[in-house]
C-alpha cells in the first residue's frame, strides 16, 4: 500500500525552494521542450475550466518529464477580485506524483511555486536579452508576483534604481514595505517606464496598460499579466516594433491576447534560444511573454520535495 502523501506547506516552499537552485533546471526543461522530444517531455495545453457564476477559471496542468522521472499536475484558480477584496486572486496546489505507481507523493502549496517559477523564467528571458546598460528596473503591478520578480531580479543584476506603479498608491506602499531594497514609487505608468532599461508587468489588466511610444529602444519588457486571450497589457506599438519571445508557441497563440489581438508574430521560444538555434537579438526592443507551463511547476516541485527528504 503507498504511503500518504506529504503536505508542505507555503513557509516550507519558501524555505526549501532556491533561485539557484531552481533557475539552471528551469533552463534545461525550457531548452529540452523546443526541442519538441515527445518521447523525453509530455505537456498538453493547459485545460481551462470557466466559472462564470463566480467570475473565475479553474486552469488543469499536467506535466511529465522522462529523463528526470518527474511527474506533476497543478491546479490553479484565479478569479477577479473587488479591489477591496482580501481574498487572493490566485491560488495553486502542485500534486506531486510517483511515475512507476501512480500514487501522489507529496501536495505541496502551489502558488509559492508559481510566484518563484514565473519570477525565474522571466530573470531568465532577461539574462539572455538583457541590454547593455541595465541601471533602472520598472515594475507595473505590486502584488506578489511583483515582490518575488523583485526578488530574483535583484539577486541577479545590478540595477540602481527600482520603479514601481500600482493603480493604488497603498499597494505601491506595501510592496515598498514588503521587499529588502529602495523603491521609487511611481504616480504614473509613463512617468514608472521612460527610460527604464527592463520593464516587468505583473498586473491585472485587461487592457493595455503599457504603450510602446514610452520604452526605450533597446529596453527588455517581461509580460506576465493579461493570462487569457482577450486580455491585454502592451499595447499594437510596442508588440508590433518589438521583438517578441515566449516560453511555449502553442500556448502564447492560444492565451495570450498581447500576441492575438496585436497580430504579433512570435520570433523564438526562449528554450530554442538557449538551444542555440535562434538568436537572441539584445540590440532591439524585445518582449518576452509569459504564460507558463507545466513542466516549470514539475521542476519547482521536484526541488521542494528533494529538499524536503534531505531535512528528513
Amino acid at each position: 500500500m503507498a504511503e500518504l502523501p506529504v503536505l508542505i506547506t507555503r513557509e516550507e516552499v519558501m524555505r526549501l525552494l532556491r533561485y539557484t537552485d531552481l533557475i539552471p533546471k528551469l533552463e534545461s526543461a525550457l531548452a529540452l521542450f523546443s526541442k519538441r522530444s515527445g518521447a523525453e517531455l509530455v505537456q498538453p495545453l493547459r485545460t481551462i475550466v470557466p466559472l462564470q457564476k463566480h467570475n473565475g477559471f479553474l486552469g488543469l496542468m499536467p506535466a511529465y518529464i522522462a529523463h528526470e522521472d518527474i511527474l506533476a499536475a497543478k491546479m490553479v484558480s484565479f478569479y477577479q477580485r473587488d479591489p477591496d477584496s482580501v481574498l487572493p486572486a490566485h491560488q495553486a496546489t502542485v500534486l506531486l506524483f510517483d511515475p512507476e505507481r501512480g500514487n501522489v507523493k507529496a501536495v505541496m502549496d502551489g502558488t509559492a511555486i508559481t510566484e518563484m517559477r514565473t519570477a525565474a523564467v522571466s530573470a531568465i528571458s532577461t539574462k539572455l536579452l538583457k541590454p547593455c546598460r541595465q541601471e533602472v528596473l520598472c515594475i507595473l503591478g505590486s502584488g506578489l508576483q511583483a515582490v518575488s520578480h523583485y526578488q530574483v531580479f535583484t539577486q541577479m543584476f545590478s540595477f540602481t534604481q527600482v520603479r514601481v506603479w500600482s493603480r493604488r498608491r497603498e499597494r505601491a506602499e506595501q510592496f515598498a514595505r514588503a521587499v529588502a531594497g529602495p523603491v521609487t514609487m511611481c504616480s504614473s505608468v509613463k512617468e514608472a517606464v521612460e527610460g527604464a532599461d527592463v520593464i516587468v508587468t505583473v498586473t491585472m489588466a485587461k487592457e493595455p496598460v503599457l504603450q510602446g511610444e514610452w520604452v526605450k529602444p533597446g529596453a527588455h519588457v517581461a509580460a506576465v499579466g493579461a493570462c487569457r486571450p482577450d486580455w491585454r497589457e502592451l499595447d499594437d506599438v510596442l508588440m508590433r516594433d518589438s521583438v517578441v519571445y515566449v516560453d511555449s508557441r502553442e500556448g502564447a497563440s492560444t492565451e495570450s491576447g498581447d500576441i492575438i489581438l496585436s497580430g504579433a508574430s512570435v520570433f523564438a521560444e526562449l528554450g530554442e534560444v538557449l538551444n542555440g538555434t535562434k538568436p537572441a537579438l539584445c540590440e532591439k526592443t524585445t518582449v518576452f511573454k509569459s504564460l507558463g507551463m507545466g513542466i516549470q511547476d514539475a521542476v519547482a516541485a521536484k526541488l521542494v520535495f528533494d529538499q524536503w527528504k534531505s531535512q528528513l
